[in-house]
């Protein structure tokens, strides 16, 4: 349920070829910037714009006036970026997507069709195919301690070797207004987080969070 293949559709990502080469989504984290950097080369220069140094829109895009943009970074088709978002670097953002008010993006992919429409921080994470953040819903990248993020499915452990690393949303995940997903969470393909929840660990697919005790298959 961890890996990849398990977790998303690479159909609907310019980064899908770049995500098959690694077993476990945090493996790519730490190369998201290089590889954006190289799809830059590729893009098709009579469908791509740069509007700012090292970013590229695709030239149905609608950027507000208001939008901080910074490189390198790549926004597809007929996504929205709206008032007030601040993409730092390093953001991969889909086909269809939206990026709302006062939303940040820092080291993401964010596959197409994804929502993050109000008030939410996206750092050192993947979002998957449709995924949806409620508004206020943010990934928290760094443990209190400052120590290595693990990944815990239960009993097992999944040493990261990452010191930042957010969360990883599969396909049709939903999470609830006001959420806050701790380092290292993982959410399988079409669950769902009830609103207010702190979230840790591994969320099956098809699942729904209630709280730390309570998670339940979607019937």
């Amino acid at each position: 349920m961890l890996t990849i293949q398990e977790l998303f559709d690479l159909d609907h990502s310019l980064a899908g070829d770049f995500l098959a080469k690694f077993t476990y989504p945090w493996e790519a984290l730490p190369h998201i910037k290089e590889e954006i950097l190289r799809l830059i080369e590729l893009l098709p220069r009579e469908e791509y714009t740069e509007v700012a140094p090292q970013v590229w829109a695709h030239k149905t895009v609608t950027i507000a006036p208001t939008a901080s943009l910074n490189g390198p970074a790549i926004i597809g088709a007929n996504t929205e970026i709206r008032t007030g978002a601040f993409v730092r670097g390093s953001a991969l953002v889909g086909e269809d997507c939206v990026v709302g008010n006062s939303v940040e993006l820092k080291n993401v992919i964010i596959f197409d069709h994804v929502q993050v429409p109000h008030y939410n921080y996206v750092g050192d994470s993947i979002l998957g195919y449709k995924a949806h953040m409620g508004a206020g819903v943010v990934t928290s990248n760094v443990k209190s301690d400052k120590t290595n993020v693990v990944v815990r499915e239960g009993k097992e452990r999944y040493e990261t070797g990452l010191r930042k690393m957010g969360a990883i949303l599969g396909n049709n995940v939903e999470v609830g207004c006001n959420s806050v997903l701790n380092p290292g969470t993982v959410i399988g393909p079409g669950s769902r987080v009830y609103p207010l929840s702190s979230v840790r660990g591994v969320i099956p697919p098809k699942h729904i969070y209630k709280n730390s005790g309570e998670i339940v298959v979607i019937r």
